[in-house]
């Protein structure tokens, strides 16, 4: 689901992808008298691809055979028969493509040799309008500030500002929603024993203040394209590969190598090599950081009046820690540095609406809740 390896091409103008489990079942898959093509194979950041002359038509061949305890994948083609007369000359022009999948050197052999999207060898994912555009964007930062994760922050920056006036309509519904807050109580009271009179009475509520309930998830349902945009363009990209930032992260594309679970280092050994729980147990610095980011955030918002809506946004930072801890460490700090921007950009637009920042409040009615359980 996120990176093909396999047998690739563009045959007939559409791009086909295969992988190695299917190739097996299937042996052989053939196309016809295609032109403008070219195929071959491709794992995460190398390819090998045969490039015929754009204009020849050819019979292409993705195949699979075994040989002992051998297997063996293919992509050939055969061109056009020709005949050649006594005393003349006939020609044949292939190109074969071998070695890494910088975007750069994949880019400008496209355009060079005019070769049909030849920038799909690179799987920019089906977010391609937003990936690619993305990548040029970091790389073109990462050429004045020498760090591809300052170019990460930088870019966060970018798409906050792009995504200002959505987000910052959505905020304000939230400061609306902090407003009515003590109504919601009132009407919680006054309707204690008749749930479904509750809800008739908020959403009266609602429509007549202008407030939508909804509102808090428009901020995080905007990112969710960028992220996985980003998700691709760091996993991907051989640029990305090794990329440091610093301290200790030596690599955006790899996990944060710090794991809580073994003191961040103190104890010598790898939790994430137990059998069955280790690939829970990678939880490192900066997935830490981007957990308590992320509860902060949902702090500053009202909370759900819906019981079942109430624990899962509070189970929902716990989750999300754990599921990005072993994600690229570039993908976790673009997902912290996030957070923190939007916490500045919801507490100015509560002060400047004139509702009450209650984070710190928040927090000790969690606390005050523990201590009473």
């Amino acid at each position: 689901y996120i990176l093909h390896e396999g047998l690739v091409g563009v045959i007939e103008d559409k791009l086909q992808e295969t992988t190695y489990a299917d190739i097996e079942k299937k042996k052989t898959i053939t196309f016809s008298k295609a032109t403008n093509s070219w195929l071959g194979i491709t794992d995460k950041y190398w390819a090998a691809t045969l490039i015929p002359d754009g204009k020849a038509k050819i019979d292409a061949r993705f195949m699979a055979s075994t040989t002992g305890n051998l297997k063996i994948y293919q992509t050939d083609y055969l061109g056009e028969q020709q005949t050649i007369a006594p005393g003349a000359a006939g020609a044949a022009n292939t190109r074969l493509f071998a070695g890494a999948k910088e975007v750069a050197i994949v880019d400008a052999y496209e355009k060079q040799f005019n070769i049909n999207k030849f920038d799909l060898l690179i799987d920019w994912g089906w977010f391609y309008f937003i990936t690619k555009p993305l990548f040029w964007l970091i790389d073109w930062i990462f050429k004045f500030v020498g760090n591809f994760g300052i170019a990460i922050l930088a870019v966060t920056v970018i798409v906050k500002l792009a995504f200002y006036p959505l987000a910052n309509r959505s905020y304000l519904s939230m400061a609306k929603m902090k407003a009515v807050q003590p109504q919601m109580e009132e009407i919680k009271k006054r309707y204690a024993d008749d749930t479904r009179r509750q809800q008739q009475e908020f959403m009266e509520l609602y429509k007549r203040e202008g407030v939508n309930p909804v509102a808090g998830c428009l901020p995080i349902m905007l990112q969710i394209p960028v992220f996985f945009a980003l998700y691709k363009v760091i996993f991907v990209t051989i640029e990305m590969r090794h990329a440091p930032f610093f301290g200790w992260i030596r690599d955006l594309a790899a996990p944060d190598p710090t794991n809580l679970f073994n003191l961040f280092g103190l104890i010598p050994f790898d939790p994430t090599k137990i059998p069955l729980l280790g690939d829970f147990l990678h939880l490192g610095i900066w997935p830490i950081l981007m957990g308590v980011s992320m509860f902060v955030q949902m702090k500053m918002n009202p909370e759900p009046t819906d019981p079942v809506q109430k624990q899962l946004f509070s189970w929902m930072p716990i989750i999300f820690t754990f599921m990005l801890g072993a994600f690229p460490a570039g993908l976790v700090i673009y997902w912290t540095w996030n957070n923190i921007l939007s916490v500045a950009q919801q507490g100015l637009i509560m002060k400047k609406a004139g509702v009450k920042i209650e984070l710190w409040d928040n927090l000790a009615g969690l606390f005050r809740k523990k201590a009473a359980t």
